[in-house]
């Protein structure tokens, strides 16, 4: 593995509660008491960068445990959702960069994908840092494998550690420490996270009413958990993913929610104790009844539902079981076989099969369903709780961060980001750098200027780079693909982060004024003067008054770090912008070929 340099170096772990902890780094020495509940750590001095490994040992009355290999660099953790885990194996010139990967310097730990609800101290699944090779890097995130490339290129005396913690699809909120959960919605979330940790059944049940709310507002005050009848209910036409239900409409649009029913028989000894109902896996989210009271939600498109269901909402004959199952991407429905749905009932007998012959509702609404503090994508916390609390107190550099696509549309963004930093910071010192990619221009580029929920969200991650005093935004716009939400050059974003990483200064607004008929927007972080790629004017840049259909593009000149924009063309003028569309066609950059950003800035005027 390798340790940050230059700082303190801490080690946590578990020993005898009470018992007297001693470890060695080196030459250097540490002790401390474990703790009641045994944890315990040790604070070793800092050191220089070291190529040559060193061993740790950690020793209590029970035992010692070594770990030999350590050296001593600069460590980042690299998190994010689907463009951040792309592995090198998706990213270009895949070939040439794993045979030439290997590098005994260049240190990876990838952390399991498991989710929380409350932090825990070890890793879900067994985690080990492993030197780069063409074997090690080839399923390594592409952009923090880039960036560490690209660091040991530019300091090859200084080892780098690389710890990527990412989950595709997952929401920033899904990354959040408690701490900062408290901060943006206070303790009802971390409440119903600890009710669900003991008692699923229950949280299910407080977060229901949220889930009624929102479906009587979409549905006109339907509640078909009280009477399935409301619903126009129609046997599936085959035990499947209802992108298979040829002439449905499903088969053609699969994404809404669908209500799935069925019955199933008990005698009066299975009514009589609680048991459990199973079923399978469901593809994205589910809401499940049985006799109109709620027994479970879960999001997660392989993941296999059993909810206990109490006595109380069992009856001797014929038993209901709904699910409204919710598809937002691809394919929607039942996942596994209708082996893996049956009821068992809780006084040990044989389990009653739910059988392939279920009846469907579809119920159109575009309005997605709120979300269980526990959801496994955006639930508060759940992927800080065990894919990051894990790491423990270790120092690092910084964090390079690319996430955003499932927040667009989401309100609070930079709000969230500023409690992302500041939860990264307490766990890992507050001398951490915060790199967060702006997204990829993603869909069909635009002719004229739209609004966009990108742009938008762009906009909040420059916001909160600004707002702190040790973050830097990595523009990956024009690294995008119009038809691939995941474009493949993750080598050049690397680059950039590497950059980034060092403190090299990146182009960003600062500042756009009114004087006479002619704005001068300028830009700092320029080096060598603002270039046009491909023609005399730069590309993408737009003025507008306070209303959409107010703007409209312009072609400015360009001077040095600064982009002149004449106004006498007409038409108001309060903002201007920059690449504001979800797939912005751009061509400005400096020497370096660094891009100028997607912005929005007021104008000051006289």
């Amino acid at each position: 593995m390798v340790l940050q340099r230059d700082l303190p170096i801490e080690v946590a772990g578990n020993a005898e509660p009470g018992s007297r902890v001693e470890g060695t780094l080196g030459d250097d020495t540490a002790n401390a008491q474990a703790g009641p509940d045994g944890r315990f750590r040790l604070t070793f001095s800092s050191h220089d960068a070291a190529s040559e490994p060193m061993t740790l040992t950690v020793s209590d009355p029970t035992g010692t445990a070594r770990l030999s290999g350590v050296l001593v660099g600069d460590v980042y953790l690299c998190s994010g959702q689907s463009n951040m885990e792309l592995p090198v194996v998706r990213a270009l010139n895949v070939s040439n960069e794993l045979r030439m990967a290997g590098d005994e310097g260049l240190r990876l730990l990838q952390v399991p994908k498991v989710t929380a609800s409350t932090p825990v101290h070890a890793f879900g699944e067994a985690a080990h840092w492993q030197a780069a090779s063409g074997d090690t890097a080839a399923d390594f995130s592409a952009a923090c494998f880039y960036m560490g490339k690209q660091l040991r290129a530019d300091h090859p005396d200084v080892p780098v550690g690389l710890i990527h913690s990412s989950w595709g699809g997952s929401a920033a909120n899904a990354w959040l420490s408690p701490e900062g959960v408290r901060i943006l919605y206070g303790e009802q979330p971390l409440a119903r996270l600890r009710q669900y940790d003991q008692d699923p059944l229950a949280a299910a049940r407080s977060f229901a009413p949220e889930w009624y709310d929102w479906y009587r507002g979409v549905s006109g005050g339907s509640e078909p958990w009280k009477d399935s009848a409301q619903l126009d209910w129609r046997p599936i036409p085959k035990f499947s993913f209802w992108n298979e239900w040829t002439g449905t409409g499903l088969d053609t649009n699969p994404n809404g929610l669908v209500w799935l029913r069925q019955t199933f028989t008990l005698t009066p000894e299975q009514a009589a104790s609680a048991g459990s109902i199973s079923i399978g896996a469901i593809d994205d989210l589910d809401m499940t009844f049985v006799n109109g009271a709620p027994v479970g939600y879960t999001f997660g498109w392989g993941t296999e539902r059993t909810y206990r269901v109490p006595a109380a909402d069992l009856k001797a004959g014929k038993n209901e079981v709904l699910i409204a199952a919710w598809n937002a991407w691809d394919t929607g429905g039942f996942y596994a076989g209708p082996d893996r749905l049956f009821f068992s009932p809780g006084d040990g007998g044989d389990a009653v099969p739910l059988g392939a012959d279920w009846d469907y509702a579809v119920m159109r609404t575009d309005e997605a369903p709120p979300r269980a503090p526990w959801d496994a994508l955006v639930g508060t916390g759940v992927m800080h709780n065990a894919m990051i609390a894990p790491i423990g107190p270790m120092r690092v550099k910084g964090v390079a961060w690319y996430q955003g696509e499932a927040d667009v549309g989401q309100p609070g963004y930079a709000d969230r980001l500023r409690e992302l930093f500041a939860g990264w910071r307490r766990q890992f010192g507050d001398q951490a750098r915060m790199m967060v990619v702006q997204l990829a221009g993603w869909g069909t580029p635009q002719a004229e200027p739209v609004a966009s929920g990108w742009a938008e969200l762009r906009q909040q991650q420059l916001d909160a780079v600004v707002a702190d005093d040790n973050a830097a935004l990595v523009a990956a716009t024009d690294l995008g693909e119009p038809t691939d939400i995941h474009p493949a050059n993750k080598n050049v974003l690397g680059k950039r982060l590497a950059m980034a990483a060092e403190g090299e200064p990146m182009p960003m607004p600062d500042s756009a004024v009114l004087t006479g008929d002619t704005i001068r927007l300028r830009l700092s972080g320029v080096e060598g003067g603002l270039r046009a790629i491909g023609g005399p004017y730069g590309l993408g840049v737009e003025l507008c008054g306070e209303m959409q259909e107010s703007c409209r593009f312009v072609l400015p000149a360009l001077q040095g770090d600064t982009m002149l924009i004449r106004t006498d063309q007409g038409g108001p003028v309060a903002r201007v912008r920059h690449a504001w569309s979800d797939a912005p066609l751009i061509n400005l950059y400096d020497e370096r070929g660094l891009p100028v950003p997607g912005f929005e800035l007021p104008v000051a005027q006289p």
